[in-house]
């Protein structure tokens, strides 16, 4: 196989979820949910009655982008905002009975799904390629990190 060069490697891995995130909505329209609202019922299911700036942190969006989310995903009955018991301002998102039923045949589908895109891979390909995107979702998020991070010195030096 030939060597991948970086601009190459985007436009490969932009496309990869592109086309994931199209044969799930292919394979998952007769569930009455997208798959921005699989990940975070997903999110909640294991974090259930998180605020919404600490489940848009983890889902790594706006606060804002999360909240239109949560309004459409509150309407449609699947998730609620209930008060915070330690802070009467804040709301804790949690997932309904709906949401909780939606969910695994909507796993069942993302797994389908996966099964298709990895087909020919052997398990320890698979592994190595999940490996090797946890590592580049950690080296960009550390650069982010960091480059926030001298954002913010060179603001406050007025610079």
């Amino acid at each position: 196989m030939d060597r991948i060069e970086p601009p190459a490697l985007g436009f490969l891995l932009i496309d990869a979820a592109r086309l994931l995130r199209r044969r799930f909505e292919q394979e998952s329209r007769d569930i009455p949910m997208t798959s921005a609202q699989l990940q975070i019922i997903a999110r909640l299911k294991r974090n259930e009655g998180l605020g919404q700036a600490a489940l848009a942190a983890l889902l790594e969006i706006e606060p804002m982008t999360l909240s239109r989310h949560i309004d459409r995903m509150e309407a449609a009955g699947l998730v609620e905002r209930r008060p915070d018991p330690n802070d009467r301002r804040a709301r804790r998102i949690h997932t309904t009975e709906t949401a909780r039923a939606l969910f695994e045949p909507m796993r069942a589908r993302a797994a389908t799904v996966y099964e298709e895109a990895l087909a020919g891979l052997a398990p320890a390909e698979r592994d190595a390629l999940v490996a090797h995107l946890q590592t580049i979702v950690s080296n960009l998020c550390t650069g982010a990190a960091e480059a926030a991070g001298e954002d913010r010195r060179s603001a406050a030096r007025g610079g």
